[in-house]
């Protein structure tokens, strides 16, 4: 006899989240939006979508917050964390890329301000602004020189390249 399929209140899954550090000299590409009616910083990050891949993600959620087309140049690492805001745990892979386009007239995502470039020491200043403690991390694998091949995160969906 097979044992009954698990119940929906049993499953467990994180929410898995991309987020991109996109240099230009000193200075790193954020957005400025409006959370639970505050202000707020963040790296380009979002959800991944169902079907899409990790890198798609990755690039799509920086066009959509920011107007930039962007290139991955490297993979940043993994980062594991609880978030207070909706007490669920976070997974956010974290890329790297350069631009390669910009579009300021494109309209950015539902509570994005603007896009802006900040330097590090900035970024830092905006302490309890910032979204996550996990945009500093991810800013300083970058700036410590971490640049893991962008096939060390591979996909098997279908059509999708590794």
């Amino acid at each position: 006899m097979s044992s009954p399929a698990p119940q929906a209140e049993n499953v467990w899954c994180p929410r898995v989240t991309v987020a991109c550090v996109v240099a230009r000299g000193d200075r790193f590409l954020m957005v400025e939006e409006e959370v639970f009616g505050e202000l707020a910083y963040n790296q380009p990050a979002g959800h991944l979508d169902p079907g899409e891949t990790l890198q798609a993600a990755a690039v799509r959620e920086t066009l959509e917050e920011t107007g930039h087309t962007i290139a991955l140049d490297a993979f940043l690492g993994t980062w594991q964390w609880m978030s207070p805001e909706h007490g669920e745990q976070v997974l956010r892979f974290a890329f790297s890329g350069h631009a390669v386009a910009h579009d300021p007239a494109r309209t950015l995502d539902t509570g994005i301000r603007r896009a802006l470039w900040l330097r590090r020491d900035e970024i830092r200043s905006l302490g309890p602004r910032l979204r996550s403690p996990l945009i500093l991390d991810t800013i300083d694998a970058w700036l410590d020189g971490r640049r893991l091949p962008l096939d060390t995160v591979a996909s098997l969906l279908p059509g999708a390249c590794p």
